[in-house]
């Protein structure tokens, strides 16, 4: 008799194959020739190479066991920050220890600051991006948006194509995690009866939200670290539009021959949005675009622009605090029931509620990254990719290692190793890494989200089975990029390399 699979069994069976991928990369890291490691007295004479020591192995081994975990927090329940954050402090612990013994620790506190200083702009930019988020949440913009669909009467297929548009075109402003959250509440609230409709659906949305932010610098995390990183300015990235569609469009025009006819019983529900709802999407966009001013115009870093943004939010919270009651007296209708008054408007309950797992989660990331680029295997890892493969193969490999491991560490390592190409193959790269993550449901936090929200009907399987519609996606995608922006490859960027 087959013994029943436990959660325990499962985390264990995904840990196993996690394993096989990780450690197939970590021997590639090890394997490398000698011949490519850094010189100890090259461009910094304090720098040691410590590629080949047993402390690099040793580092690269608790990177390779933090990152099982992060992985497997599905099944495990363990937060993804807490593992990175471990393995942060202990190779850098590692790190400064070999140092003392050389008598070298001023190099290692200069790198250790420059990787915090990397974060701490992530970091800022990213918690008034979260917190214009959860002010439109608790506002309910996205419940009277989710209402409005499901009461419009629309079909299966309408709602298909309809959920994956939205997807696609919200994504660039808010992040694709959110967007794919608020879409998935749609097709579950209208089609939770029908699986095929939801698996569907679900499998076009994680698509549509991951290729919508590959345009945008604000649409996912690795066009942001490249924007500001200073590499592609920000109206390059809108080169990607086509590719990006093309990416979205292909699978789903695949996928829309299977989605059931039909329509659902429309819903009487009406969710109106809340006082001031209007003015804080308003102030959001004339956050993004004081964000983008700084960067372009004055040449600050985008965060100082978007912390300027956060002001803008902090008076409009003062004034609705201040015009609560006034506007309330005034609307106040006879049959109102007494004490049934809208909550006070809080900044700081937003900017609590960011996602601080995600935050302190990208700081280990962050930190474990630079730890082994300072021992030297990113430069390792560059000359075998870009110098043995070519930036093309390379670029486009990166894409598909996205679709198991984060692409978040993987867009940060190519950063700090700094190639030297062109804008084109910049683009290229930021498409795959943020496209890539849709090949497979657990490429992407949207796909993992997804899985939960709609446990049951959308699956690592129901996915799998539509891999290759999303493959030939990523493929015309690419091919589109290398057609219609062939100029940009020879252009090189001002800052890189």
């Amino acid at each position: 008799m087959q013994q029943p699979v436990t959660p325990i069994r499962r985390a264990a069976r995904f840990l196993l194959d996690k394993a096989v991928v990780l450690s197939g990369i970590l021997a590639f890291l090890v394997a490398l020739q000698p011949e490519w490691s850094l010189a100890a007295g090259g461009a910094d004479a304090n720098r040691l190479d410590l590629t080949h020591s047993s402390i690099g192995y040793l580092a690269l081994l608790i990177f390779a066991l933090s990152y099982l975990f992060v992985m497997a927090e599905e099944y495990t329940h363990l937060r993804k920050s807490k593992p990175v954050l471990l393995a942060a402090g202990l190779i850098w612990v590692l790190i400064a220890w070999e140092y003392m013994q050389r008598n070298v620790s001023a190099a290692v506190e200069a790198a250790a600051r420059h990787n915090i200083l990397e974060y701490a702009e992530l970091f800022l930019f990213l918690l008034v991006a979260m917190t214009y988020i959860n002010a439109m949440e608790e506002r309910r913009v996205f419940e009277a948006l989710r209402s409005w669909l499901v009461r419009s009467g629309f079909s299966f297929r309408q709602l298909f194509w309809l959920t994956g548009l939205l997807a696609f075109f919200i994504s660039p402003i808010a992040d694709n995690l959110t967007t794919a959250l608020l879409m998935c509440a749609v097709v579950l609230a209208v089609g939770k009866e029908n699986s095929a409709f939801v698996s569907l659906s679900c499998i076009n949305i994680v698509v549509a939200a991951n290729a919508g932010g590959a345009f945008s610098p604000f649409g996912d995390i690795t066009t942001l670290m490249v924007w500001q990183k200073g590499i592609v300015e920000f109206w390059t990235f809108f080169l990607l539009f086509i590719p990006s569609v093309l990416n979205w469009l292909v699978p789903a025009v695949i996928m829309g021959w299977a989605v059931p006819a039909g329509k659902p019983s429309a819903s009487t529900e009406v969710i109106a949005m809340k006082r001031g709802a209007k003015r804080v999407i308003f102030l959001f966009l004339l956050t993004i675009a004081t964000a983008v001013s700084f960067h372009n115009f004055l040449h600050l870093p985008p965060m100082m622009g978007m912390m300027l943004g956060l002001a803008y939010l902090k008076f409009l919270g003062y004034y609705l605090k201040r015009t609560i009651h006034i506007e309330q007296s005034a609307n106040k209708s006879a049959d109102e029931r007494v004490g049934d008054h809208e909550p006070i408007f809080d900044i700081f309950s937003h900017v609590a509620r960011a996602e601080w797992d995600t935050l302190m989660f990208f700081y280990g990331v962050i930190m474990c990254v630079g730890g082994l680029g300072f021992m030297g295997y990113l430069q390792l890892t560059s000359h075998a990719l870009y110098d043995g493969l070519g930036h093309t193969t390379a670029n486009i490999l990166v894409g598909l290692l996205s679709a198991v491991v984060d692409n978040i560490p993987v867009m940060f390592a190519i950063l700090s190793m700094e190639p030297q190409q062109s804008i084109g193959q910049w683009l290229l790269v930021t498409m795959t890494a943020g496209v890539g993550g849709s090949l497979l449901s657990i490429g992407s936090a949207a796909g993992v989200a997804l899985m939960g929200q709609a446990r049951g009907k959308y699956t690592f399987f129901s996915h799998l089975k539509w891999s290759p519609a999303i493959a030939l996606g990523y493929a015309v995608s690419i091919a589109a990029h290398f057609l219609i922006n062939e100029s940009s490859f020879s252009v090189y960027p001002r800052v890189a390399g």
